[in-house]
């Protein structure tokens, strides 16, 4: 389904790519989308795995954006030049706007985790996808905002993806 036809008043589960596209600028769905949540047209809802996994693209956004690193092996360029790290600030400015629209961040908690391992047996996700999927349990979440071709085979949720961007 389309990220743009999401009902008003939906509660939704928003995933890392929807936060990264509108951050980079590279989705004006995912924009428009975090627009809605950022006025109370939608109920956005996101967890702290989520918000580490952005963090973490988004500092390789930056480095490579700055010219510090060049592609490939930017995480590995990076582990070796702590002081290019020190550079590095957007991301986390940026990272620190996702409560200001609107999106309530849910810890994780131990069960949660034990959760996602049966979700991993269900659906045969990655860890990161699977504890989305838990979390999403556990607070009666069915929407899911993102771009993630895996979470497609996933029964017990309805996804909703960007028109412009292309699944990854």
């Amino acid at each position: 389904m389309k990220l743009n036809e999401m009902k008003r008043g939906s509660e939704v589960f928003v995933d890392s790519n929807i936060l990264i596209y509108h951050f980079t600028g590279l989705s004006d769905d995912c924009s428009n989308f975090l627009g809605r949540c950022e006025m109370g047209e939608l109920n956005g809802m996101t967890s702290v795995n989520v918000i580490l996994e952005v963090l973490h693209r988004l500092m390789m956004v930056e480095a490579v954006h700055k010219n510090l690193v060049k592609p490939p092996n930017i995480v590995k360029k990076l582990g070796r030049a702590p002081q290019k790290i020190k550079e590095l600030n957007d991301y986390f400015v940026n990272t620190e706007k996702i409560q200001d629209m609107g999106i309530t961040i849910k810890p994780l908690t131990f069960e949660t985790i034990i959760m996602s391992h049966m979700v991993r047996l269900a659906s045969g996700l990655m860890v990161n996808d699977s504890v989305i999927i838990a979390v999403m349990k556990n607070h009666g979440v069915e929407l899911l905002a993102t771009n993630d071709k895996a979470f497609e085979n996933v029964k017990e949720i309805d996804v909703y993806a960007p028109e412009d961007m292309n699944f990854s």
